[in-house]
């Protein structure tokens, strides 16, 4: 819904982007108290890493200066130690200006002539004021914990620590929707608290972000890696997810529609009023074809009584898996093709093969990862 929202402004925002291509040029100046002589640097932030892009010496009047271009808002770190430093995100033709004290340089400093880099301020500051909060009810927890009291103290103060994260993970949620063309909202989605735990964990919070900045931004590195992590984490979910739909028996099983060995397409579900092993496998692995042989003599014993076979090639090489279909005397259902063989992969969470799920007359899971004996018996009990 909120991509059907934000199309005409991705229009404008992208006319105006290539527009501004051609006007590259930034500067970085500003005026700091008590550094006179001092050396000021600035670095370029990367996904992992730091590039060292300038330094000047601080004149007398603690002024500054860096000039340098970018054709995208690009993030860099100004520098007067390692420990003492302030987040800016700078648009090609930014003129940013800094105000500050050189002893608190990187927590007390004034932003002008940047979006982005107040935006990162806004969010340093916010978070900030959200852990100075979450410490103090940390350290009421440790000073009351031989109190008598400690108990009922203990409830709320763990109840006033949900609201602070809730809060801050609405506030900063709140700012990624609302910005979600902005390359400051790269930096709120990978904000943490001290103890490293992510402020924000919606992912489709971040996949909004990811689809937003990928169209404007598309050779942005940070883009690139956000979008990546984004892909990374809904595989993750989704696999979490159909590990725990699949370890429930008695789910339906997810439909395959792939190709046997002429192209022929056949479906999963085409079954239904049979009881199915659902087998992966790879006639490039031996256990694979081992296993194929204690496959063949239950095939054998139990195709009569409604028994059947669907297996799912997840190999590469066709002609080896035709030679083993004809080697190993495979006369049931055999299936595969890489794309549609990865898909089925994914969507069984099959994370090793030769693996295999045993579906009932309904399509229904009953049992997983069968072999031998135990096959034997589930398919005599369910075939009775």
């Amino acid at each position: 819904m909120i991509f059907n929202r934000l199309i005409f402004i991705l229009f404008i925002l992208t006319v105006v982007f290539s527009s501004c291509q051609k006007n590259n040029g930034f500067s970085i100046s500003g005026k700091i108290s008590n550094s006179e002589g001092d050396t000021i640097y600035l670095e370029e932030l990367h996904v992992s890493t730091r590039k060292p892009v300038a330094k000047v010496k601080i004149d007398e009047n603690g002024e500054f200066e860096f000039k340098g271009t970018t054709t995208i808002p690009t993030y860099y770190l100004l520098l007067l130690s390692d420990n003492n430093f302030i987040t800016l995100l700078v648009d090609s033709v930014e003129n940013v200006f800094i105000e500050a004290d050189a002893a608190n340089f990187g927590k007390e400093y004034v932003v002008q002539g940047s979006l982005g880099s107040i935006q990162i301020k806004e969010l340093n500051e916010h978070l900030n004021r959200t852990e100075r909060k979450l410490d103090s009810l940390q350290q009421l927890n440790n000073l009351y914990k031989n109190n008598a009291e400690y108990p009922e103290l203990r409830a709320r103060w763990n109840q006033e620590y949900a609201t602070l994260i809730e809060e801050q993970s609405k506030f900063s949620t709140s700012f990624v929707l609302n910005n979600p063309f902005s390359m400051a909202s790269v930096y709120a989605l990978y904000q943490k608290y001290r103890d490293q735990s992510y402020v924000i964990r919606d992912l489709q919070t971040m996949r909004t972000a990811a689809s937003a900045l990928n169209a404007i931004y598309p050779n942005s590195t940070l883009v690139k890696a956000l979008y990546e992590n984004t892909l990374q984490f809904l595989r993750d979910e989704k696999a979490v997810q159909m590990k725990r739909f699949i370890e429930q028996e008695g789910v339906n099983s997810p439909d395959i529609l792939l190709p046997d060995t002429s192209g022929k397409e056949i479906a999963l579900t085409s079954l239904r009023g049979k009881v199915v092993l659902l087998h992966f496998w790879m006639a490039e692995d031996q256990g694979s074809r081992v296993l194929n042989s204690l496959l063949v003599e239950a095939y054998q014993k139990y195709k009569s009584t409604g028994f059947e076979i669907y297996q799912v090639n997840l190999g590469v090489n066709r002609s080896e898996w035709i030679d083993a279909i004809d080697e190993d005397k495979l006369k049931w259902i055999n299936v595969g093709d890489l794309e549609g063989s990865t898909k089925a992969r994914l969507s069984y969470n099959v994370q090793s093969i030769p693996f295999n799920y045993l579906l009932d007359r309904e399509g229904k899971i009953v049992a997983k990862n069968l072999t031998g004996s135990d096959l034997d018996k589930t398919l005599a009990k369910i075939l009775k």
